[in-house]
This record gives C-alpha cells, sequence and structure tokens, in this order.
C-alpha cells in the first residue's frame, strides 16, 4: 500500500503561476486526446496494425498492439481528467520511447520522429509538474485538506 504522505506526494501538483498553470493544462489535455485518439485507432484498424507491429520485430505483436492501445486510451483518459496525472504521464513517456525505438527506427516520418518526441518530452515535463490545479488531483488534494 502506498502511504498517505506518498500519495499526497504523488497527485499533488507543482505549485506554479496561473499562466503556466493553464498552458500546461491546456496542453495536458490536448495530449490526451491526441492518446485516445491513436490509442482507439490501433482497435478500429487492429488487423492492420498487428501487421505494422510485426514489421517492428516485435516477438508478440497482436498483445503489443492490446497494450499499446490500452495504455494510450486509459493513460489519454487520465491525462484529459487530471487524474493520477503523474504516473499516466510516465507511463505514457514509456509508451512514446518504445514508439521511438521500433516505429521510428523502422520507418521514420513525422509522426514517429517528431510527435512521438514531442510528446515524450511533454510527458516528462508533466511527470514532474502533476495535473497543475486544474485537475481531479488537485480537486482530491482540496477536499483531503492537503
Amino acid at each position: 500500500m502506498i502511504g498517505d504522505r506518498a500519495w499526497r506526494r504523488l497527485t499533488t501538483p507543482r505549485e506554479m503561476g496561473v499562466v503556466p498553470g493553464f498552458v500546461l493544462m491546456g496542453l495536458r489535455i490536448a495530449a490526451g486526446a491526441v492518446f485516445v485518439v491513436f490509442g482507439a485507432g490501433k482497435f478500429v484498424t487492429f488487423s492492420s496494425e498487428v501487421d505494422h507491429f510485426e514489421t517492428f520485430g516485435l516477438p508478440w505483436p497482436t498483445a503489443a498492439v492490446v497494450l499499446a492501445g490500452l495504455v494510450e486510451i486509459v493513460g489519454g483518459l487520465m491525462l484529459l481528467f487530471g487524474l493520477l496525472v503523474r504516473p499516466a504521464a510516465v507511463v505514457l513517456a514509456i509508451d512514446m520511447a518504445l514508439a521511438i525505438a521500433t516505429a521510428g527506427r523502422v520507418e521514420g516520418g513525422l509522426l514517429h520522429l517528431a510527435l512521438a518526441p514531442a510528446l515524450l518530452l511533454l510527458m516528462l515535463v508533466i511527470a514532474w509538474t502533476g495535473g497543475t490545479g486544474w485537475s481531479l488531483d488537485a480537486r482530491s488534494g482540496e477536499r483531503t485538506g492537503t
């Protein structure tokens, strides 16, 4: 179990001004939407995604597509709602690092070598800052008196 102090550290956003917090909130929501769309796309075009993942040399491409899709949908929704933002951002950063190392290495292109690195960097920033004052994480901290 996570202790109360560790839980607060995990969910409490860092203090920042209104403008940087507002900008980060906008970026968090936009990134969350991108992750949800790309994650859902993996299930909409499932068989072609499995074929696509096979070209990357992954051992279990079907499982990889399902896992990547679920990570992106769930993580994206967590970013959109501002719920457990730090852990979600860390998992999504790993997802983007893997996308760069697989699809970026095999195919290159703007999607894998521009958008994925930008999202990776943004996820690292969000993992550091947390959900900002405009998130469910911040609201839960207000209710519990943190």
